[in-house]
């Protein structure tokens, strides 16, 4: 359990030298101080140390309780401030009472450390190489579209975005089950991004575009989170479906403002969902409005580069077979999201069932009874058996529990092959998606 003194000690000490040394800059400060004192923009030195700023940064409910016996505190009555009378002192019994891991995540007081002469086991500029960069805010990502987008002039396009912070992003790789390929990609991806300033060097500018092809819920959406969140880069994603459709006469703008978004936000990735409610086969009849969006799309996808721009592009179809020539060749990259295989489900049912009380469970026979079953419906399955499980009063699932819920899950999914069930206002839509069909 961490001790509330050294978090608020830590806390202090991390404005104090922040706020003496020009040398620092945002990304030297952890991302749960730049939040507090992040304001119009920037972070503007000096950095006060308030109650509710500590609390905020520390979680600690009373911070000055927890350091007000320490002869290096003090705190000013009218304003609040909390501050460091001797800061050598505080450093002296900070580095005493923390371990390295605190360090590594703290790069202002690795600084102070160094500049102290004093061997902690990390530099600065190896903390630095680990915290995340102020562009993977929250409070970065806002600033930086209140300052280039209008509220007004821009709502409908920002409204058709979805942007994620990586701190937003639960998913990680590790709670994913890859094929060999989709691996042998993400390392691609990542080896790419770390080796932009060669690549450019060499001429290299015209990669990562990537399409991922596959089915609903075989996990297209989930793997490029977890890519944002295993980089440590902003997620933008736009959905092509309610560009195209709520607003057919701005579609154009919109696409090539999302576009426009990104390269703000860079890095950072783009996934772009649905695409090919855009970017499908034309035909001689098409609306005049969706042509300019194709072709503003396609030319979007050239002009945008990972290593001119820092923007990683990710698109996403459930149906390749709508997709021109044209919109083929954007992508160096093609990556096939087949339904997963028995071994695939028995390991994406231990992954999700690790944190969950599991009686008689084997995950093997569930697999060989799930045939067909994507990841996103397996995770349901689960979900609906869990659900039983607490209505019933008990929180520990049994191998009855989760075969059953795969039966009630197959009978709801048969459903979709009936017009109409006898009965007034009983109607199932023929082309409604269901629940399972969403790409999570």
């Amino acid at each position: 359990m961490s001790d509330p003194a050294v978090d608020v000690v830590e806390f202090l000490l991390t404005a104090h030298t922040y706020t003496e040394e020009d040398d620092l800059d945002e990304d030297d400060l952890p991302p749960r101080y730049r939040q507090v004192f992040w304001s119009d923009g920037s972070i503007e030195r000096p950095l006060a140390v308030t109650q509710d700023r500590a609390r905020t940064a520390t979680s600690v409910d009373h911070p000055w309780d927890a350091v007000s016996d320490l002869l290096f505190t003090q705190r000013t009555e009218f304003s609040g401030e909390i501050s460091l009378t001797q800061p050598d002192m505080a450093l002296e019994w900070y580095l005493d009472h923390a371990d390295e891991d605190r360090l590594a995540a703290n790069p202002t007081l690795a600084y102070a450390a160094e500049h102290a002469d004093v061997e902690v086991g990390v530099t600065r500029e190896q903390a630095r190489e680990d915290n995340q960069p102020i562009q993977a805010d929250r409070v970065w990502i806002d600033s930086l579209l209140d300052e280039y987008f209008d509220e007004d002039d821009d709502a409908e396009m920002l409204d058709l975005v979805h942007i994620l912070a990586p701190e937003e992003i639960e998913t990680t790789l590790d709670d994913l089950v890859l094929t060999e390929d989709q691996n042998d990609e993400v390392n691609k991806i990542v080896t790419a991004i770390e080796n932009r300033d060669y690549l450019a060097s060499i001429g290299l500018s015209e990669i990562g575009k990537i399409l991922f092809v596959g089915p609903p819920g075989t996990g297209k959406t989930t793997i490029s989170r977890g890519l944002a969140h295993e980089l440590g880069l902003p997620f933008v994603e736009v959905k092509l479906s309610m560009v195209t459709s709520q607003y057919l006469g701005e579609t154009a703008k919109n696409v090539e403002k999302t576009f426009e978004v990104a390269k703000r936000l860079s890095p950072c990735i783009l996934f772009i969902d649905e695409f090919d409610s855009v970017a499908k086969t034309r035909k001689s009849d098409e609306h005049a409005a969706l042509k300019r969006a194709v072709n503003t799309l396609l030319k979007s996808i050239d002009d945008i580069s990972l290593v001119r721009d820092e923007v990683l592009t990710v698109a996403a179809t459930n149906h390749p077979d709508q997709l021109d020539a044209a919109a083929w060749r954007r992508f160096d990259e093609v990556v096939n999201f087949p339904k997963p295989d028995r071994q695939m489900r028995a390991d994406i049912l231990r992954i999700v069932t690790q944190d969950m009380q599991m009686g008689d469970f084997d995950p093997e026979v569930v697999a060989e009874e799930t045939e067909g079953l994507t990841g996103s419906d397996l995770r349901m399955v689960l979900r609906e058996a869990v659900l039983q499980a607490l209505t019933e009063g008990r929180r520990e699932l049994t191998q009855q529990d989760v075969m059953n819920a795969v039966q009630g899950f197959e009978e709801r999914d048969n459903l979709k092959n009936m017009d109409m069930i006898d009965g007034e206002g009983a109607a199932i839509a023929g082309d409604g998606g269901h629940d399972h069909d969403h790409d999570h």
